[in-house]
């Protein structure tokens, strides 16, 4: 089964998030583990171990790293993506998610409606660019991208 089961984010050397930010991070993580598609494309010089994987997901040296192991932990694969396509839509993404958490305390119900429908743009923004990035890589569907752009954004925090 080609599926993420476990997550572990180095978020260590980021400042503590804020309460927003950590509920986010923990409503990605528990919909991924629940639900998602990971599928690693075997290479021309070797096949790739299948899954369920287990996925480490950092940043290291100013690039995203991914570093996917089986679930008896067998090396997998580890590719890295520059942060540079990912910049302006976190930075969107992080504006609007601001917006948002102070419209809940004080705006109309029909003002807060539309900020949630630009964030969850800026949010599928996000993750047609993480699928792009992907590609050849890993093959994830829609749910799994916008997921896992939710942890990029989280690991971009600090950054």
């Amino acid at each position: 089964m080609s599926r993420i089961i476990h997550i572990d984010l180095d978020d260590s050397a980021l400042p503590p998030p804020t309460p927003e930010i950590e509920q986010e991070r923990k409503v990605a993580m528990f919909d991924l583990l629940e639900e998602n598609s990971f599928v690693l494309p075997d290479r021309d010089d070797r096949p790739v171990p299948h899954g369920p994987y287990r996925l480490g997901l950092s940043i290291r040296e100013r690039r995203l790293v991914f570093d996917i192991v089986t679930e008896d932990n067998q090396p997998a694969g580890e590719f890295h993506l520059s942060l540079g396509p990912f910049r302006q839509v976190v930075k969107d993404y992080f504006q609007i998610c601001e917006s948002y958490f102070s419209a809940v305390k004080i705006a109309a119900p029909s003002q807060i409606e539309t900020i949630d429908m630009a964030r969850r743009g800026i949010h599928n923004e996000g993750a047609r660019i993480l699928q792009e990035r992907l590609e050849g890589k890993a093959e994830v569907d829609t749910d799994t991208a916008r997921r896992l752009f939710t942890l990029i954004c989280v690991l971009h925090f600090g950054g």
